[in-house]
């Protein structure tokens, strides 16, 4: 292959409409006749310029500093150079300048990472994760494409420019303008986490922008259902059959300890014969991927017996006429009116009262509720196990007992 003819010139050019006496300092690149020109971003004074050799006449430190300069942007030239032939590029003046202006290599953003994510999320959806973790990741994508916006007035944000920064005041917007409680931002950070984990793990991004930041979640205490108004809500005969059919899988999943998504997928096949010889559910939890198996108390199973012939249930092959979570929600808050409990019901207040009152109350070991809830450590556990008043109060009336008998 024979070797191109290649030459740099600097020389001195005079801008429209530029009045004073400098000139504005560009570099010609000059590969087998084909030219291209950059402006150096200097200017310098026609009269103190040598035009044959393009550099500085004169040993006053500005003229030191701009040959000095020049030669740096020299070095450039040939890094650039030598950059195209080790990648087999062709070495022509167009990609030299594309080269030194940083227009070689494709930028990107953020935001493009976020969307492609959410994409490939959906068509997971209902195979491997919830239509309510899409949601979620969609509000998460809304709020930190605004964020973008409010902060540097831009549509998008370059990956390599993430830092800490970013992130602390992406914290402190989401709490502040859009009024997010602190573990909901807390939330919403995360799942932008993951999208910049993505691009890490993608050579996008060199450096964690997240390493040393630090957030913490406030502890919420579950709503959970007493054993009064369990029963209340299960006694209770409303006038129309839709919010009867939405309050018994409510107490299927009191009964269960399901979640909304694991009683939407639940079938016949995930009925099977335990070791005691009852009827147990075997699934795999939506969310976490992990096995529950679990003994059916007799309240669910005449729930499964009352439904197995609902049109809805031979038609989709499901154990129970479930509607949508956002319609069993709005019809739980009537539910909860009509029967006097003062409480704001959702479908997961139902797992969290078969986790406390149906069976911690109930003396039920928490290694086995936490088997049973389908938790992968019994941490996940535990926190339910700080709400129960009752249960103290019982294991207290026990140890009093003892007491007095010594």
């Amino acid at each position: 292959m024979l070797e191109k003819s290649f030459g740099l010139l600097y020389y001195l050019k005079q801008a429209k409409n530029q009045k004073n006496e400098n000139r504005y300092v560009y570099l010609r690149i000059t590969v087998d006749g084909d030219r291209r020109e950059i402006s150096i971003k200097r200017q310098w004074i026609p009269e103190q310029w040598n035009a044959k050799q393009g550099r500085a006449i004169g040993s006053t430190e500005e003229a030191k500093e701009m040959n000095s300069y020049l030669d740096l942007i020299s070095v450039k030239v040939y890094r650039a150079k030598v950059k195209l032939l080790e990648s087999s590029k062709p070495l022509t003046a167009d990609n030299i300048k594309n080269v030194l202006t940083g227009q070689d290599e494709k930028k990107h953003f953020i935001m493009e990472a976020f969307l492609r994510h959410n994409k490939q999320m959906k068509a997971l959806v209902g195979r491997e994760i919830a239509s309510a973790t899409l949601t979620r990741y969609k509000t998460a994508y809304d709020h930190v494409r605004n964020f973008i916006k409010w902060k540097y007035h831009k549509e998008d944000f370059e990956i390599k420019d993430l830092d800490y920064e970013f992130i602390s005041q992406l914290l402190f917007w989401l709490k502040t303008e859009k009024n997010c409680a602190n573990n909901t931002a807390v939330k919403y950070l995360g799942n932008f986490k993951k999208i910049v984990l993505d691009c890490i793990l993608k050579g996008l991004l060199t450096k964690d922008p997240f390493l040393g930041f630090r957030t913490k979640r406030d502890e919420v205490t579950p709503v959970v259902l007493t054993k009064d108004e369990l029963i209340k809500i299960r006694n209770k005969q409303f006038e129309t059959e839709r919010l009867n059919h939405v309050r018994d899988i409510f107490l299927f999943s009191c009964y269960t300890g399901l979640a909304y998504s694991d009683v939407y997928k639940l079938r016949a096949s995930n009925i099977i014969i335990g070791v005691d010889g009852g009827k147990w559910i075997n699934t795999i939890r939506q969310k976490t991927k992990s096995s529950t198996r679990l003994p059916l108390l007799q309240n669910a199973l005449a729930i499964l017996e009352k439904y197995k012939s609902h049109t809805r249930c031979l038609t989709n092959g499901t154990l129970l006429p479930i509607l949508t979570n956002q319609k069993m929600n709005a019809y739980l808050k009537e539910i909860a009116d009509l029967s006097g409990v003062n409480k704001k019901l959702t479908f997961h207040t139902a797992r969290h009262t078969f986790a406390t009152t149906v069976t911690l109350t109930n003396g039920v070991p928490i290694e086995t509720v936490s088997k049973m809830l389908g938790h992968k450590s019994l941490k996940q556990t535990q926190h339910y196990a700080k709400v129960l008043d009752v249960k103290i109060s019982n294991d207290m009336k026990l140890l009093k007992r003892k007491l007095e008998r010594v």
